[in-house]
């Protein structure tokens, strides 16, 4: 299909929705790329430390060249300290390593997160008389990002300019994706100003890395100013650039400015990846607006771009929010079609609609196929079909899949047990769920809000507001962050009591520790005070609702 092809169709879609579809930055280059290969015939360490030991053996010590590839060849399959012992070897048989040599043994303990060992080899390096290049001061300052020091490698950063080293792209990208990560943009941006004022100048990795992070912090607006800044510097954009701004203003709803944004880079006759399409398909399938979806889907193909497991299970899941599992079944048995194999994920979303559609039997029945084809179920497999168990009452398989989860590495957390415990207060087990409660918290679980709300809320409805009233009162005291959630649990069992006034003070409380009201809070007090004929306060909160857009 063409670019203009392209242009056209993309111009006749309409896009709307909210993804939450996280991009990845395959930018990182080789920081290695020596002029030294690796052989041919090295596949494995086996076969690395076979050639290592034949070689110390010759009669004709090869060169240091030559036992570099070796160690670079591990290296490259993360055989580390393999790699670290080898180079010991090599110095204990007299022969001289070289700066690359060093650079390896640097970047293995870097890996290792042995960063005191790193240095000693740079110390290594001023004792032998070598100049540290710009590989050894950057993988150094990589190692300390590695290791969640990034302030550190920021100030040897400014040790190493102010002697005059030179650094690289390489090495300030590694920096500002270091700060990045640590939500440090600013400083991010700080250092790319500073870049400017030097030989190097910055380039579309860097401003990239900066966007992403702005836009994954919803500051988009920031974001679009550093796009603009890379067309005004002739830096061109690419396609991990207008994905990033395109993910952005999809989460803040501003899907006319994704259009644009989409339009503008097909005028630039940038091609689409695997990525782009995948948040297209999140933002639609997110909207409810599933069978444009599959337009992109098969705009996606016809462009070439084999779509992944990610971009089946994206509308696998919108089918589902619609609850149209059967399209979404028919999606998950085909894929393997076109290329894609169902993971974990892909079970998940399946097992998650069809309980929500109380299909539970045919989730236990592809759950189990999971098992015959030895695929793991993660935590939210198992709590998938935990809550739809749980709300079809068939809690007796529960306690077997708790233990199974344990037996397979996949410990239940806080969503597991709220399940059961949504149950249990829901068939009036109040006993049961307030022991189950403590359990949680024998445990080492910690409950959330929901967990709270949950119990809250089967106690009120259980006739013992006195005991929902002291976990409420206890959870203001020790400065629980509620939800209106929790608030309008609460004020329905004061209203379910008849105690109207005290239910009436707890919502201009509520507002006080910065919790607003939504409807359903108001409807509750509303049709209680109509039941008890305490007619002008409940005509005035409608009134309130009203100028406050609730009605």
């Amino acid at each position: 299909m063409s670019m203009s092809s392209l242009r056209h169709a993309v111009s006749t879609l309409r896009f709307h929705s909210n993804p939450i579809f996280f991009l990845c930055f395959p930018w990182t280059s080789r920081l290695y790329s020596h002029s030294q290969s690796q052989p041919s015939f090295i596949h494995n360490a086996d076969d690395a430390v076979s050639l290592f030991n034949r070689m110390l053996r010759m009669r004709s010590t090869p060169s240091i060249i030559e036992f570099n590839k070796i160690l670079s060849s591990l290296v490259k399959m993360k055989h580390y300290p393999t790699s670290i012992s080898l180079s010991k070897q090599i110095e204990f048989r007299g022969i001289t390593p070289s700066i690359v040599s060093l650079n390896i043994l640097i970047n293995c303990f870097c890996q290792l997160c042995q960063m005191p060992l790193a240095f000693s080899v740079l110390a290594k390096i001023f004792k032998r008389g070598y100049h540290p290049d710009t590989v050894t001061l950057t993988t150094l300052m990589k190692g300390l990002c590695l290791n969640g020091q990034v302030k550190k490698a920021l100030d040897f950063h400014d040790n190493v300019v102010a002697q005059g080293f030179q650094l690289d792209h390489f090495s300030y990208g590694i920096l500002i994706n270091g700060l990045c990560k640590i939500g440090e943009t600013q400083a991010a941006i700080e250092l790319l100003r500073n870049i400017e004022g030097r030989l190097i100048k910055p380039n579309a990795v860097m401003y990239n890395t900066i966007i992403d992070s702005l836009c994954k912090d919803q500051l988009v607006s920031d974001a679009c100013d550093l796009y603009s800044e890379m067309i005004v510097k002739r830096i061109p954009p690419d396609v991990f650039t207008f994905n990033a701004l395109i993910y952005g203003f999809s989460i803040l709803g501003q899907l006319k400015e994704a259009i644009g944004l989409l339009n503008e880079m097909v005028l630039k006759d940038i091609k689409p990846n695997v990525y782009f399409f995948s948040i297209l398909l999140d933002a639609l399938c997110k909207e409810g607006n599933v069978r444009e979806a599959k337009n992109v889907l098969a705009l996606m193909i016809k462009e070439g771009i084999e779509p992944d497991v990610v971009t089946y299970n994206t509308l696998m899941d919108g089918y589902c929010l619609l609850e149209e599992v059967n399209n979404a079944k028919y999606v998950f048995d085909t894929m393997a079609q076109w290329g894609a194999t169902p993971n974990v994920r892909s079970y998940s979303i399946m097992i998650n609609g069809l309980c929500k559609v109380r299909m539970v039997d045919e989730a236990m029945n592809l759950f189990n196929k999971m098992n015959c084809k030895n695929m793991i179920p993660d935590t939210i497999t198992y709590n998938s079909l935990i809550d739809g168990l749980c709300k079809s009452g068939r809690i007796s398989y529960v306690w077997d899949l708790i233990d199974e989860m344990y037996d397979k590495g996949q410990p239940p957390n806080v969503i597991t047990f709220n399940s059961l415990l949504h149950s249990l207060c829901k068939n009036r087990h109040l006993d049961k769920a307030m022991a189950l409660f403590t359990k949680i918290k024998d445990m080492g679980i910690l409950p959330d809000v929901c967990t709270y709300t949950i119990l809250i809320d089967g106690l009120c409805k259980g006739g013992r507001l006195k005991n929902a009233r002291e976990i409420f009162q206890n959870l203001l005291i020790k400065g629980y962050l509620l939800n209106v959630r929790t608030y309008t649990v609460m004020i329905n069992g004061m209203c379910n009591e008849g105690l109207l006034d005290e239910a009436l003070a707890l919502l201009s409380k509520m507002e006080d520790n910065g919790v607003i009201p939504n409807a359903i809070t108001f409807e509750v007090i509303v049709r209680a005070l109509f039941e008890r004929d305490e007619n002008d306060k409940a005509e005035k909160l409608l009134r309130e609702m009203i100028a406050r857009g609730l009605l």
